[in-house]
């Protein structure tokens, strides 16, 4: 056994000596720990590798972290099996190494794939392990990490037409990321968050062991339920409780310029749209177009909403409700609950159910350059504070800029802000995402368009949440704090300068339970949870 390893070692010239650098020392402990030796070649991409930057920027969605000035990681591991995750947590573990875990690729800072701290760090990226099982009897699914959203809309989608999970729209999205911070989709005023719907798990902790629901234990359930990832293991696979919904959804859009009263309306439904029927998902597209009828630039308001039922029933509660959008029937088409994902989020009709598998689908937050904020909104905004901010998206870097609009209510005032990680429940009248994107060639002008987003949020300051500015962790902003690289121990005190602002009070349960679970904090990353000291 011992020269077929030799021969492996020197084919991936790993030079191993007394004096090694940290990735030698590293893969010679894979090497060890690895039960099938030659699976290492298959599974392990160092600098070495001529496919390492191909499967490095594989599913790097947020293309600001693929640039040469970028950290990369000393090698990828790509596992098949959960012991060669085990195997990698306890190298990086011996080594000192960070661990950046990857789903699918969609952290807003790229945190699952790169660091700012500067230091030697590998990336487990679980694109192999995303096997989907369906129970349509029990409506339920075990879905492994390395799935995306769309992977998992399919596979329902294929067993059944009645049966849903609330998890969001962008389907290149990995579920294993999306779980870990919340989840907000089409169904969540109907049924909660994804995470809300997680029933089991099974995750690898800090010290390698394979933990499902009763063995991990009350708290550390509730932590990993949104509490954001990369803090207490990696998850392997969620069981999730699937909902029903009607064979057939209505998915429906009205657009709105200024001079079509675009900002009366949009002032108007942020205290009626809370107010739906828990069945009506609604939100609102903002951003700079030009005019149809003299080409100028304008505002446009696109009004989206998806009805768990027929047309004929929508528009009657739409004349009731909201007359003043004017709602028909021509605006509005009946789709199958997993078609209806597709049109939400490319706006597209008639795109085949296998579009859900694509995981390299270009959008405003995927395969491109961004930068992103998220609000929360508890009282109405006047016709005078949104007059006040559409001049700033005439301006020069808000030409592919968009503002979303999401109508909170329903469910989400049942669900105390205690009951899982995700804090932002009753009271909010809807959130706000924030996006500016840019080319490539742009990209070394990039910090104005930095600075565009930093001053559009910077204008919202007295329209938002306050005390604290909440904000939503899948959509993680680094500018609202980070924590420091300080040897085995996080910060409690810079951790909660963004912890609040992404879960309130619920930030030091997680705390409570980050110390508890891995009080050395080997799962860390600048917006990770700090344990105590």
């Amino acid at each position: 056994m011992f020269p077929f390893l030799l021969i492996i070692i020197l084919s991936l010239s790993w030079r191993i000596s007394a004096s090694a650098q940290p990735a030698e020392e590293f893969l010679r402990c894979l090497s060890i720990r690895f039960h099938n030796s030659s699976s290492i070649a298959k599974l392990v991409y160092t600098h070495h590798n001529s496919s390492y930057f191909s499967v490095l920027k594989s599913s790097a969605q947020n293309f600001r972290f693929t640039t040469p000035s970028t950290s990369t990681p000393l090698a990828i591991v790509t596992p098949f099996h959960a012991s060669h995750i085990q195997a990698t947590v306890y190298c990086c573990r011996k080594h000192g190494l960070q661990v950046r875990t990857r789903s699918g690729g969609h952290d807003f800072e790229g945190l699952s794939y790169t660091t700012a701290y500067k230091v030697p760090f590998v990336v487990i990226d679980l694109v192999n392990l995303r096997s989907v099982q369906v129970n349509v009897e029990k409506a339920t699914a075990w879905v492994e990490s390395g799935a995306t959203v769309g992977e998992l809309y399919y596979e329902i989608a294929r067993k059944s037409r009645t049966l849903a999970f609330p998890a969001g729209i962008g389907h290149t999205v990995g579920i294993g990321g999306q779980l870990s911070g919340g989840g907000l989709g089409s169904l969540f005023r109907k049924y909660g968050l994804a995470s809300d719907n997680v029933i089991d798990a099974r995750l690898i902790d800090a010290y390698g062991r394979i933990l499902d629901k009763k063995l991990m234990g009350e708290d550390l359930f509730w932590a990993i339920r949104g509490g954001g990832g990369g803090s207490f293991g990696i998850v392997l696979a969620w069981k999730l409780k699937l909902v029903p919904v009607p064979a057939n959804v209505t998915a429906c859009t009205v657009s709105k310029t200024l001079e079509q009263n675009a900002t009366k309306l949009v002032h108007q439904w942020q205290s009626i749209a809370r107010k739906f029927p828990k069945e009506i998902q609604s939100s609102i597209a903002i951003a700079r177009v030009n005019s149809s009828e003299d080409g100028k630039m304008t505002i446009q308001a696109s009004y989206g909403s998806v009805f768990l039922g027929s047309i004929d029933e929508l528009i009657p509660l739409m004349e009731e409700k909201f007359p003043e959008l004017g709602l028909v029937k021509e605006d509005c088409l009946e789709m199958t609950w997993a078609e209806s994902v597709l049109y939400s989020a490319l706006s597209i009709i008639g795109l085949p159910l296998e579009t859900l598998l694509n995981r390299t689908q270009k959008s405003a937050l995927s395969q491109t350059f961004f930068k992103a904020k998220s609000d929360f909104v508890k009282q109405p905004i006047s016709e005078s504070g949104f007059e006040g901010l559409w001049p700033k998206f005439y301006e020069d870097e808000a030409k592919s800029a968009v503002m979303v609009l999401v109508a909170y209510g329903g469910k989400m005032d049942e669900i105390p802000e205690t009951e899982y990680p995700y804090p932002h429940r009753a009271g909010n009248l809807y959130s706000i995402l924030y996006v500016v994107n840019w080319e490539e060639e742009e990209n070394k002008n990039s910090e104005k368009f930095m600075n565009w987003m930093r001053r559009v949020y910077s204008y919202m300051t007295p329209y938002v949440s306050k005390s604290p500015r909440e904000a939503y962790v899948n959509y993680r902003d680094l500018d609202i704090g980070t924590n420091k690289f300080n040897d085995e121990k996080g910060s409690y005190t810079e951790g909660k300068v963004w912890g609040l602002k992404y879960f309130k009070n619920n930030f030091d349960r997680l705390v409570y339970v980050k110390t508890k679970v891995d009080p050395q904090n080997f799962f860390s990353h600048e917006q990770s949870i700090p344990p105590l000291s």
